[in-house]
């Protein structure tokens, strides 16, 4: 697409804003061209390589999508943990105070989502928190626009959310909210402020960035259901290694949730499915998105993309013929045109004229040379032709039939390239013309570490 001049220069502007703020970037004179263009690529390298983008060096559709998503505005100065230097508290019994209120909520509801995220830190380490109402305390909390007087201005609506200071004298542990924004107490629509206060607090007691796309830290915001949040493990184990763990529980507390590692030989996957070209691969509350043609790997939270559709889904599918990927979980059916969802979903899974002891499918085959749909179920496949809408006569049928040498439970499956794969445990079988076993793969064979 070409790009008037007016949009170019707003871009390149944009760019070096970025790189300036977030990846430290040095403000150099038109003189230096050579020097500041060498010094972008530099920057933006370390960039892609912390979002675990292709590294180039240069500004590519993928690189310009991570750069536009609304985000935390401390820079990306390391991979989880602390900050450089000794930037922790020397005590556990810390204050805050909310200096003013944004006007998108109520007084009740910012009070309780500020309780609430900074509780979630504490539940996992010494650390106590007292409110005040009135004088300096160690963590103050304003909303503010534009310049608002700390030496980083936000940028107005969708961009930078929030910032924080680490601890040291002063402003530090201070954590600031761009009013420009939209924050919401419950809904999904717009910017939860639980969830972006939870994120700014890490950093006011030490913590700064993560790679990992699971953990909390994570720069880019990312909308989760904040009635079931439970801190992930890349988060207690950075907050933990400055403070050290809670020592007043008393009990049990919800397993930190792990983000999946696609070269875990012991690997077992939920679904997987094509979309539009890409490969999807979908682990617990997550999945990967293979491009082939790009030679690219990303992984993202399925909220961060779908906040409708739950994690630890049980099949996917894309179906040709009317453009969409259906994604199951239970009895329920969620459609994708592309990356959008489509409307009136979800659905019953009873749309695939199904038995009604059917309450749960196991992985789910589409078929592109019949428009079939293979339903995976127990140990038995049923079939339903999406052209005549309707179950095939004569199934189910037990999967060993169909498939020769499949014994196991099949948790997915995909067709790729007149191939057939089947997943099993920590293995995928590949099936080629007739249902004939050609090998037996590594569930991340299309997953390279």
């Amino acid at each position: 697409m070409l790009l008037d001049t007016e949009c170019k220069l707003t871009l390149i502007f944009f760019f070096q804003n970025y790189l300036t703020q977030l990846y430290g970037l040095p403000n150099q004179s038109n003189s230096d061209t050579e020097k500041r263009s060498s010094g972008m690529s530099l920057r933006l390298k370390e960039m892609q390589q912390f979002f675990r983008l292709k590294v180039t060096g240069k500004l590519d559709e993928e690189t310009l999508d991570v750069m536009k998503k609304p985000r935390c505005g401390v820079p990306d100065v390391a991979a989880y943990s602390t900050f450089q230097g000794d930037y922790k508290w020397k005590k556990h019994d810390l204050t805050y105070r909310i200096e003013n209120y944004t006007p998108d909520m109520s007084v009740a509801e910012v009070d309780d989502s500020i309780k609430r995220a900074l509780q979630l830190w504490a539940d996992v380490t010494p650390l106590r928190f007292t409110r005040l109402y009135r004088g300096t305390a160690d963590i103050m909390i304003s909303f503010g626009v534009g310049d608002h007087q700390d030496g980083y201005p936000f940028d107005g609506p969708n961009g930078l959310l929030a910032h924080a200071f680490p601890p040291f004298e002063g402003i530090g542990g201070d954590a600031h909210f761009d009013d420009d924004e939209k924050f919401f107490y419950r809904s999904p629509q717009g910017y939860n402020l639980f969830l972006v206060a939870a994120h700014e607090f890490g950093h006011s007691l030490g913590l700064e960035h993560s790679r990992d796309p699971g953990a909390l830290m994570y720069p880019t915001y990312i909308h989760r259901d904040v009635d079931t949040f439970v801190l992930p493990k890349d988060d207690v184990d950075g907050i933990q290694s400055l403070y050290g763990p809670n020592p007043d529980e008393t009990g049990p507390r919800p397993t930190p949730p792990v983000t999946p590692n696609k070269c875990d030989p012991k690997l077992v996957l939920d679904a997987v499915t094509m979309l539009r070209g890409e490969i999807m691969f979908f682990k617990d509350s997550f999945f990967w998105r293979s491009s082939p043609h790009r030679g690219t790997v990303e992984q993202h939270l399925i909220t961060g993309f779908w906040p409708e559709i739950p994690g630890h889904i049980d099949a996917a599918f894309e179906s040709p013929l009317e453009d969409k990927v259906f994604i199951i979980k239970g009895e329920k059916v969620w459609a994708l045109y592309g990356y959008e969802m489509a409307q009136g979903y979800p659905k019953s899974l009873s749309m695939f004229r199904l038995p009604r002891k059917v309450q749960k499918v196991d992985a789910v085959l589409y078929d592109e040379t019949s428009y079939k749909i293979l339903f995976f179920v127990n140990k038995q496949i049923y079939s339903y032709n999406e052209e005549q809408r309707r179950l095939e006569k004569g199934y189910p049928k037990p999967v060993e039939v169909v498939f020769p040498g499949m014994k196991g439970k099949v948790t997915a499956a995909f067709q790729y390239q007149g191939f057939n794969y089947l997943f099993s445990g920590s293995k995928m079988f590949e099936f080629g013309t007739y249902n004939k076993l050609h090998r037996v793969l590594n569930n991340n064979y299309f997953l390279p570490c």
